[in-house]
């Protein structure tokens, strides 16, 4: 190590000089350079100075990886041929990206309050999440440019996902609507009277089952999250059961019959 107001001792070997720079080419002082082998062996380490200047000492010729990293910028990693010469490479360090924005409601543009925002790549591998304020509002930051998929659910509203292009530098700002949830609800009666435990089934205009409930024991049923638009209701009580018996002279006391929908 080097007292404060020296100059640092170069690194033995070969050396590979140069200065890390981030946005707009600014000295990154405290950067983590480290080079090492093609095949994955640590060679030498250095700490950028306060003007962004690193050096490192190659063993002899050949090719190397030069690995360069700072808080709040993306790693950086390339190869370098060093020769008998001492070799300048810069490093151009970019800083991770943010995305921000507002979920609204689609039904009078108010701000939708502790929406849950997710944020994933192009595999569906989850990147962060956040929550909506009370201003409808979330952040999220430590992205890496290029495109997401940003999925946003709150209860009484339709779910949302849609891509995004996450720009190279500083907070991407997007607004979201969302629509607010239709929903069916209803009872079955039979004879006047509620129908507990009916089969009721929700089928969409292109003859699609959308859902199936059963209704409790005041014959209520509900569908909710629905797309607005034209659907059949089909409800269904329990098949006939008929089922053969003997009666004696003494009569018949245990003749029980289970009823229960058809695939059950």
């Amino acid at each position: 190590m080097t007292e404060a107001g020296e100059e640092p001792v170069a690194a033995a070997g070969i050396p590979v000089r140069g200065r890390v720079l981030g946005a707009e080419r600014a000295p990154v002082a405290g950067a983590a350079v480290t080079l090492i082998s093609l095949g994955g062996k640590q060679l030498g380490r250095a700490v950028s100075r306060d003007d962004g200047s690193y050096d490192v000492g190659a063993p002899g010729a050949g090719s190397y990886v030069l690995i360069a990293s700072s808080d709040g910028c993306q790693p950086q990693a390339s190869t370098i041929v060093v020769a008998d010469e001492p070799v300048a490479y810069d490093v151009l360090l970019s800083g991770t990206s943010g995305l921000a924005g507002v979920v609204r409601s689609a039904d009078g543009g108010t701000p939708v309050t502790e929406a849950v925002v997710i944020v994933t790549d192009v595999r569906g591998d989850v990147l962060a999440t956040a929550r909506t304020d009370v201003l409808g509002e979330f952040t999220v930051t430590g992205l890496v440019p290029g495109p997401v998929t940003l999925a946003v659910n709150s209860p009484k509203h339709r779910p949302l996902a849609q891509v995004v292009e996450v720009g190279g530098a500083g907070t991407t700002r997007v607004e979201l609507e969302l629509r607010p949830g239709a929903q069916v609800r209803g009872t079955v009666r039979g004879g006047g009277a509620p129908l507990s435990d009916a089969r009721v089934t929700l089928v969409d205009a292109a003859g699609n089952v959308v859902a199936t409930t059963r209704t409790g024991v005041d014959g209520a049923y509900a569908f909710s999250d629905l797309d607005t638009g034209a659907y059949t209701v089909i409800a269904t009580g329990y098949p006939p059961q008929a089922a053969p018996v003997k009666v004696p002279g003494t009569g018949v006391d245990d003749h029980d019959i289970e009823l229960a929908h058809a695939d059950e």
